[in-house]
């Protein structure tokens, strides 16, 4: 069960250890290992392995922010349904951390609104948890949430289709596709209150 929720390469993934200087590129200038392949799940590596052994294959850059590792949401979310993460906006674009960070034992959670599931770490909007293994451990815990993309793409499809198997109306449908695009924006969004809302009205331009 575990398994079909969590991908065979991602807890190898948060277990690697990055940016040591690679051992096959130790005199080059760019032989940080900050790479990681989703095909061959394997240990870390950097930019000249990447040409010579990864060529073809998923490969994901591994980043750090405040000596964490972090990857970028544009690289991660094709691969991960990465909803219920939170995700943060460091140095101009959009990432998420891989693993949980230590918190200060003085740190209290009283008076903050959002708190990861897994470590208790406050969170700025409302997601679930502060990172993707956090979230592979609330996975294993509950059970009521995954990774696996082509599940919410089903589940998307069955609705479409009705529980009785009719075809629905086309207010239905725009209902549908609104409730997804808000759901895609959610899972990205840095702070709630920046959510359109519905039904602003447009004020009409003053006549000449």
């Amino acid at each position: 069960m575990e398994q079909m929720l969590v991908p065979p390469w991602l807890e190898s993934l948060l277990s690697s250890s990055f940016f040591n200087i690679c051992p096959r590129h130790q005199d080059s200038p760019r032989n940080e290992c900050n790479m990681f392949c989703l095909d061959c799940k394997n240990e870390a590596f950097c930019f000249y392995c990447r040409s010579s052994s990864h060529k073809d294959h998923i490969v994901i850059q591994i980043r750090r922010s405040s000596y964490h590792d972090v990857v970028r949401v544009a690289e991660i979310q094709n691969v991960l349904d990465i909803s219920e993460v939170q995700t943060y906006v460091i140095n101009s674009a959009r990432v998420l951390f891989l693993n949980e960070r230590p918190q200060p034992k003085t740190s209290s959670s009283k008076g903050v609104s959002h708190l990861c599931e897994t470590c208790g770490r406050s969170l700025l909007d409302p997601f679930r948890f502060c990172s993707l293994g956090c979230k592979v451990v609330g996975i294993k815990k509950n059970g009521d949430t995954n990774f696996n993309l082509t599940t919410k793409e089903e589940e998307m499809e069955e609705r479409r289709e009705g529980i009785s198997g009719r075809r629905l109306t086309s207010k239905e449908e725009e209902e549908l596709r609104v409730e997804s695009q808000q759901d895609m924006y959610r899972s990205t969004s840095h702070n709630s209150n920046s959510r359109r809302r519905k039904g602003i009205p447009h004020r009409a331009p003053f006549g000449s």
